[in-house]
């Protein structure tokens, strides 16, 4: 199994603190290999009177990267403030993970980022690219850019080999 976004529905206004119960819980349970991140969607926004402020983009909703198990799923929705996942039928059934390209959005506009460069991405690795004009290719990676967020990848075209730049949410691991 591999590590998936999910969307995890709380008490609206109780995201941070159920944030920092989940990865307490995942912490003390000795679960940290398969509840990896838990992220508020959050931006900054600036108000009528010129002022910054920070505006929960799915209030009431956070955003868990964990390998779907057994003993994670119990561990997430047994949470206090937790009130299930999104995309769950209910009846004991798992939900349905988030699309890359779904994740890619969201993180994406809070500056983050679905793959995290050097931890789980690496030069020689293999990636599957998920947008763009070489969409469905394999390729492996020459060189990343963690401050740009891009990456150099060789695919093969047309029996040679070529190396192209892409960014973080146009590829996937393979």
């Amino acid at each position: 199994m591999e590590k998936e976004w999910y969307v995890v529905n709380t008490y609206s206004g109780h995201e941070s603190k159920v944030k920092e119960k989940l990865e307490m819980r995942a912490s003390t349970m000795g679960m940290e290999d398969y509840i990896f991140r838990v992220v508020v969607p959050e931006e900054t926004v600036v108000d009528d009177k010129g002022k910054e402020k920070v505006k929960k983009m799915f209030p009431g909703y956070i955003l868990v990267e964990m390998i779907m198990n057994d003993e994670a799923w119990f561990i997430v929705r047994n949470t206090p403030g937790v009130t299930g996942f999104i995309g769950s039928s209910g009846k004991g059934a798992k939900p349905f993970p988030l699309t890359p390209a779904e994740v890619d959005k969201i993180l994406g506009s809070m500056g983050m980022s679905r793959l995290e460069i050097g931890n789980t991405l690496n030069v020689d690795d293999n990636v599957k690219v998920v947008n763009g004009p070489f969409a469905s290719m394999f390729g492996k990676v020459k060189s990343l850019n963690m401050e740009t967020q891009t990456l150099e990848v060789t695919l093969d075209l047309f029996g040679q080999e070529t190396v192209v730049e892409l960014g973080l949410s146009d590829i996937e691991k393979a």
